[in-house]
């Protein structure tokens, strides 16, 4: 993809960034030549891609993606800013951290948040990305980058960017609660743990790709499964009685997004 930038630096390269790599690499989409990682410790890296402890001496990247702990930010940006100022695309998947705090600490063409899930390893995650028009030339370069690893979407306002990563950021770790809960339950109705644990994650995986695929919403699929007086109905009444999963819920990515605000805060500090 000629949009992709051709000299890419990722500062810091741990699961999140590490896994965007591996995809990128795996896609075909990114040659391995075209990546340095640079991080003081000793990341897993695909073959071919250059690591270095510290920035090399001269030169600029056309895009550099900051993949550090958000508390690590102002470290960061006080050794690395003065090196990279000019530097046309600066990426960041550091939660909670609004484009102004990081257009505050470095000198850069653009400015980009994204906002992975960890199914971007598989390229069936989510990125959602904001700070530039998506159609703008470095809007088209973000997008062209993130675009192998599953579903790429622009926020229009920073201000719902909290809520974005608490759906799509947070939401693999929900899932992932809901399916072992499932089992649990499984085994709670007499199946065996190992059995219960096959049968949950493989009914999540089918189901949502019958989701990804429908024309109808989910609700509408839910309740074209359940029979009137069937067994899915009878668990299902239990579900929707006083709209027990959809508060739950509601809480659940109200407590995550208010979080990332309290980041957001001290970001800005």
């Amino acid at each position: 993809m000629s949009d992709i930038p051709e000299k890419i630096w990722l500062i810091g390269c741990g699961n999140m960034a590490g896994a965007m790599l591996r995809q990128w690499v795996a896609s075909g989409d990114v040659s391995p030549d075209q990546v340095t990682v640079i991080d003081p410790g000793t990341p897993k890296i695909p073959e071919g891609v250059r690591h270095l402890q510290s920035p090399p001496e001269d030169g600029l990247p056309d895009a550099l993606m900051l993949g550090v702990k958000p508390q690590m930010l102002d470290g960061v940006a006080e050794s690395l800013a003065p090196r990279v100022q000019g530097v046309p695309l600066l990426l960041s998947i550091l939660a909670g951290v609004e484009v102004a705090a990081l257009a505050k600490r470095f000198d850069a063409g653009a400015v980009v948040r994204v906002m992975p899930n960890l199914p971007v390893g598989l390229g069936k995650g989510v990125v959602a990305l904001h700070g530039v028009p998506p159609g703008s030339a470095q809007g088209k370069a973000a997008s062209a980058l993130m675009d192998s690893l599953g579903l790429v979407e622009w926020i229009d306002k920073e201000e719902l960017f909290d809520s974005v990563t608490a759906l799509s950021g947070c939401g693999p770790g929900f899932v992932f609660r809901f399916i072992d809960a499932l089992a649990d339950a499984g085994v709670a109705v007499g199946l065996e743990p190992d059995q219960a644990l096959r049968l949950a994650t493989a009914t999540v995986n089918g189901s949502s790709a019958m989701a990804a695929d429908a024309d109808d919403n989910p609700g509408v699929l839910a309740d074209r499964v359940a029979s009137p007086g069937g067994s899915t109905r009878e668990g299902m009444n239990v579900l929707d009685r006083d709209e027990a999963l959809k508060n739950l819920l509601i809480e659940t990515l109200t407590a995550a997004r208010d979080r990332n605000h309290e980041l957001a805060a001290a970001a800005r500090g």
